[in-house]
């Protein structure tokens, strides 16, 4: 029946089916008690309604990780810089700040001035007192990220810089158990006045300015954060466009307009060749920013309802339209006739990122650098058949990865190819053969050198989407005779168990925040072990390569050593990298100025509606 409905509705069938299946679990769209849905009884609300697939963790810039939080983080608080949200190739440009930084010739020592008149939204934390954002509130930001009391997961991209001082005041907090020190003045952060600081690091990247783009780095006022202890994550108040009016945890997110939000307005540059964008940006120019009033983010795990409401007018977009209808909505990559006839706008994107299945280097089963370890890992990669993971849950819309470096980001290289993508279930059960991994007991499966069990643990996620995955993942191993079991948890869950290293594998995405390809790299980086280096992969020859090309300018030595860097996971096997993904948004034909900058998270500011047309539709 499932089946049918699906059909039924892509094929314009639509408000005729009555199966209870068909029916989405998102919650109520309906607005929150006591939100008007006009403004002072005057022109209609606009409202942005769609749906996220995993569940949010919190709202701390300090502390969330995960790609959905870090996207409503970005709405609420501002970072100094931004990426400009339509130029491609993609580029950097001031939001908070009055302009560009200014950078010393080695890069080492940045300088920024930021717009005085800027304020946070109203919080009894602030008395009654209108609360202007200062350069100081940038310097405790970045502090927060070393009290070790925010158990920050993105603390390795700062100290990976060298920031002097602050990973000492780090370890004094830890020593003593004392609380961190943020009043103490560290050689890395200077105030200078009251809107300019300037941050020192010692390790010279060219590419750290990228960090000020992220709502990792969003200004945080410390008298919020004293008001409530313990409670950042579910009580985010920042300057950005957008405060947080209600949350139900892992169903409902709702964002409305920030009063105190400072004037921006629409000047947008789009592709001359992009003529939907360029109709729309000519459309919108010279409108103050935000447009809409309220954004409703409801949280449906299962990609069938998800699908379905949009189909049903009840969501205004879909990011990423479920791979498993893709062959009906999106036949040979182009919008399907009846949706197209509704007007509905497909944007095509590759999202510059990794899909990677990793082993837990610390696991005494597929953990360890010794030659029967690695021979393990690199049969159980090469039993998995990267071609059927492409052409039938993920319906063609990925490519294979050769290493974990994507397209888009500097260090890619096209015409690099390794045995990361490579099927051979031949060389597969020689390496097992060779290294012991043999079938002992007679019982049909490999056991270890020793005699003991040989059993797998993959952890993964319960959707339709994962389970598909896993079935694949059972038949490559089946192929080997090496026993495999499925570990299903929620997502926020299996971040938590992932970096306190108690899962075996995990098969996750890992999304790139700036066109460069050293984030993906850090996920085998000694020193980002329990953060972005889940496999807990730790190799000095290949932490000296990634050391030695994170100070480098982009070019030809810089591709190399990454190059090096790459082989060097090829041979040793952390992880398996499994495809760069693509994905597909919709929009509905009253959404104006949708696209997507796979690395600006928060695009609501930038989108209009048309309410008469929105509500002629919606059901």
């Amino acid at each position: 029946m499932r089946a049918v409905v699906v059909v039924a509705l892509l094929m314009g069938a639509m408000g005729s089916v009555a199966s209870a299946e068909a029916q989405p679990t998102a919650p109520s769209a309906a607005p929150a008690p006591g939100v008007p849905t006009a403004w002072e009884g005057t022109a209609p609300m606009k409202v942005l309604r769609y749906a996220i697939r995993v569940a949010e963790t919190g709202f701390d810039p300090a502390q969330v990780s995960d790609l959905y939080s870090r996207t409503i983080t970005a709405g609420i608080f501002d970072a100094p810089l931004r990426f400009d949200y339509l130029a491609r190739p993609v580029r950097l440009k001031p939001a908070t700040a009055e302009a560009m930084p200014q950078i010393s010739a080695d890069f080492k020592t940045l300088t920024f001035r930021i717009k005085p008149g800027i304020h946070f939204a109203d919080d009894p934390a602030f008395k009654g007192r209108k609360r202007e954002l200062t350069a100081a509130d940038y310097i405790y930001s970045i502090k927060r990220h070393y009290d070790p009391a925010n158990k920050s997961s993105n603390l390795y991209v700062l100290e990976n810089a060298l920031l002097p001082g602050l990973s000492e005041l780090r370890r004094q907090a830890l020593k003593n158990k004392t609380p961190f020190d943020y009043d103490r003045e560290v050689p890395a952060l200077k105030l200078l006045d009251r809107y300019t600081f300037q941050v020192r690091t010692e390790l010279g990247d060219p590419r750290f300015i990228n960090n000020f783009a992220d709502a990792m780095l969003g200004a945080v006022a410390r008298e919020v954060v004293e008001a409530y202890p313990g409670k950042t994550m579910e009580h985010p108040v920042g300057t950005g466009p957008w405060r947080l009016a209600d949350w139900r945890r892992s169903s409902l997110i709702v964002l409305e307009k920030n009063p105190n939000f400072r004037d921006v307005f629409y000047e947008e540059t789009p592709d001359p060749a992009d003529t939907r964008m360029v109709e729309a940006a000519a459309r919108l120019k010279g409108r103050k920013l935000p447009m809409v009033d309220r954004v409703e983010i409801s949280v449906i795990e299962e990609n069938q309802p998800r699908w379905l409401s949009f189909l049903r007018n009840e969501f205004d977009l879909v990011d990423d339209v479920p791979q498993e209808f893709m062959p009906l909505v999106m036949p040979k990559n182009k919008l399907a006739p009846n949706l197209a006839k509704r007007g509905i706008q497909a944007v095509r994107y590759a999202r510059a990122d990794l899909f990677l299945s990793y082993f837990n280097m610390d696991d005494p089963v597929v953990g360890g650098y010794t030659p029967e370890k690695v021979a393990l890992r690199r049969a159980i990669a090469l039993a998995v058949d990267l071609d059927k993971v492409i052409r039938l849950p993920r319906r063609g819309q990925a490519v294979p990865a050769q290493g974990p470096v994507p397209p888009g980001t500097f260090g890619y290289d096209p015409a690099f190819r390794s045995e990361m993508s490579q099927h051979d279930i031949g060389r597969a059960r020689a390496l097992l053969d060779l290294y012991g991994y043999l079938d002992k007991d007679g019982d049909g499966w490999r056991d270890l050198p020793d005699g003991s069990p040989l059993v797998i643990e993959y952890t993964t996620e319960p959707d339709g989407e994962k389970r598909a995955l896993a079935e694949l993942w059972q038949k490559a191993l089946d192929a080997i005779q090496v026993r495999i079991k499925f570990r299903f948890g929620k997502w926020p869950e299996n971040l938590k168990a992932s970096n306190a290293g108690k899962l075996q594998m995990w098969g996750l995405g890992w999304s790139a925040t700036a066109p460069d390809g050293d984030s993906f790299l850090g996920l085998a980086y000694g020193p980002n072990k329990g953060q972005s280096n889940k496999s807990r992969f730790d190799l000095p020859a290949y932490n000296a390569l990634y050391d030695k090309q994170k100070r480098l300018p982009n070019g030809p030595e810089r591709q190399a050593l990454m190059a090096e860097a790459q082989r060097l996971l090829v041979a040793y096997m952390p992880f398996k990298a499994e495809v760069h993904r693509i994905y597909t948004d919709m929009a509905q034909p009253w959404v104006i100025g949708y696209d997507r900058n796979i690395y600006m998270r928060d695009f609501w500011a930038f989108v209009d509606i048309d309410v008469e047309q929105q509500a002629r539709a919606r059901p």
